[in-house]
């Protein structure tokens, strides 16, 4: 992962370390990078509760409570789709705070509507709550690299959390 990345990562840590809060992750087109990015830091067991891959539609409603009916009306790549899945990581963990990721990382699956590199990201708080939900559309320049764009932006929406 970049430099960017592992400042952020360490940042987190730092910040949960020292505040005795937790993260979870919810994760769909990055398979478990930002959890992976989270524990490239040494001490990162202070810091990440746990990390959901959820890449099926199946996954999302059985481990984050993601209803079946949302996901066929709005799709998986969707605003209120990832905004469910960061509710439900928080709700099926001990963590804080969440960021959750769904979007087409390509090079296949994109169509008119949803690109590959359209990404949505959400991050909360568990108390108070509050939800911030991104919608991204990262440069078509390759899975990698658009899978690396998500966990770099995904990080610094969960940082601003941490911070609020």
């Amino acid at each position: 992962m970049s430099e960017a990345i592992q400042k952020l990562s360490k940042t987190i840590v730092q910040r949960c370390t020292d505040s005795a809060k937790f993260v979870v992750t919810a994760e769909s087109c990055t398979g478990g990078l930002i959890a992976g990015a989270i524990t490239d830091i040494a001490g990162s067991s202070a810091a990440l509760e746990r990390g959901f891959v959820t890449y099926s539609n199946e996954a999302k409603a059985e481990m984050l409570g993601v209803p079946a009916e949302m996901i066929e009306e709005h799709g998986a790549v969707s605003e209120e789709v990832a905004h469910y899945m960061v509710l439900g990581a928080l709700g099926h963990s001990q963590a804080n705070f969440g960021v959750a990721v769904t979007g087409v990382a390509g090079p296949g699956g994109g169509s008119e509507e949803k690109p590959v590199g359209l990404v949505y990201i959400a991050a909360a708080s568990k108390e108070p709550q509050r939800v911030i939900v991104s919608k991204e559309l990262f440069p078509d320049n390759g899975r990698a690299s658009i899978r690396e764009a998500t966990v770099q932006r995904a990080l610094t929406m969960l940082l601003d959390q941490l911070d609020a």
